[in-house]
């Protein structure tokens, strides 16, 4: 089994940036693409990038151009650069497996002040 840990969230200005971390642990060598997702307040989690273990990635449109994900495959770790951060972006935000997720982390969760 994977465990995942997610760190890095916090308050942030309109249009500042914050990097977040997804440290995987456990069955890694099984972990191929990974995603970052997000949770608003009474909506449903959101995909918001991917990244096979290659190094390609995909976005979801209201991310484009501003965030980048990446990972350290040596370090089992995931990142997601964001940057001009909006409002609407405030969310817990959660890393996992695709398509078949390990168990949710508690997430990081993300502020975006207007």
């Amino acid at each position: 089994q994977v465990q995942l840990v997610e760190s890095g969230g916090g308050l942030v200005q309109t249009g500042g940036s914050l990097t977040l971390s997804c440290a995987a642990s456990g069955s890694v060598s099984s972990i191929g693409v990974m995603g970052w997702y997000r949770q608003a307040p009474g909506k449903q989690r959101e995909l918001v990038a991917r990244i096979t273990r290659g190094g390609n990635t995909n976005y979801a449109d209201s991310v484009k151009g501003r965030f980048t994900i990446s990972r350290d495959n040596a370090k089992n770790v995931v990142y997601l650069q964001m940057n001009s951060l909006k409002p609407e972006d405030t969310a817990v935000y959660y890393c996992n497996l695709i398509p078949y997720p390990a168990h949710w982390g508690q997430g990081t969760q993300v502020t975006v002040s207007s």
